[in-house]
């Protein structure tokens, strides 16, 4: 159950509020408005488009059977983690902000209402807490990682989808770069996938045994 009124007061200090609306949680402040929909992404789950995706590229082990394990420990809007989902994984999402989980949560909530979804939905799981925490402590060993720190250096406003500025105001560059892959390395995964910009430096200066590069990202591989 998301708990509006109590999410709000971590909002209080700034112009964002949360509304639920008919068609799902929104997130809105500075003329911006959020809500997290993974209906949207209804063409890039068919199965001649998954096969394409460069990130399923990235996680797949191809010696293992699949369903494997993706732990997401930089979940966001959980776009990745559904994509994985999709394409068969079965995904452990964890999210750090409360307000950003709660948009996700929502997401899942209506996509698991939404008949050609609710199967991809129902292979994906979400934690709001601490991933670094909960990386050290698992009862279960992953198959793959997959880190999207968010980028200090991220690029302007008017370069991003306008819809996701409104997150920019949420969001804290990642401080614990070393922490973050230090505890993904030490799960006992596979792989360990880090997606970063382009031209972006490696996480931690750990550099990977390759790379998969995409339009604008690219997806730092590291085999364990």
């Amino acid at each position: 159950m998301i708990d509006i009124k109590e999410l709000n007061k971590f909002l209080s200090d700034s112009s964002l509020e949360l509304i639920k609306k008919e068609e799902g949680l929104a997130l809105e402040g500075s003329g911006l408005s959020l809500i997290a929909d993974f209906a949207d992404m209804a063409p890039r789950l068919r199965q001649s488009n998954l096969e394409r995706e460069v990130i399923v590229k990235a996680a797949r082990i191809k010696s293992k059977p699949m369903p494997q394990t993706v732990l997401d420990a930089t979940a966001g809007l959980g776009e990745d983690s559904l994509i994985l989902a999709a394409a068969g994984f079965q995904v452990h999402m964890y999210e750090y902000d409360s307000i950003i989980a709660a948009l996700l949560e929502d997401a899942m909530i209506r996509a698991g209402q939404d008949e050609s979804l609710a199967p991809v939905v129902k292979r994906m799981s979400l934690t709001n807490g601490d991933s670094i925490m909960a990386m050290k402590n698992l009862d279960y060993v992953p198959d793959v990682v997959l880190l999207d720190p968010m980028f200090p250096k991220r690029q302007k406003t008017g370069k991003i989808k306008k819809k996701f500025q409104i997150l920019q105001q949420l969001e804290r560059p990642c401080g614990n770069e070393a922490d973050l892959l230090e505890a993904a390395l030490g799960t006992g995964a596979k792989k360990v996938i880090i997606k970063r910009p382009q031209k972006g430096p490696y996480l931690a200066d750990r550099k990977p045994d390759y790379s998969l590069d995409g339009k604008a990202i690219r997806y730092d591989v590291i085999i364990l």
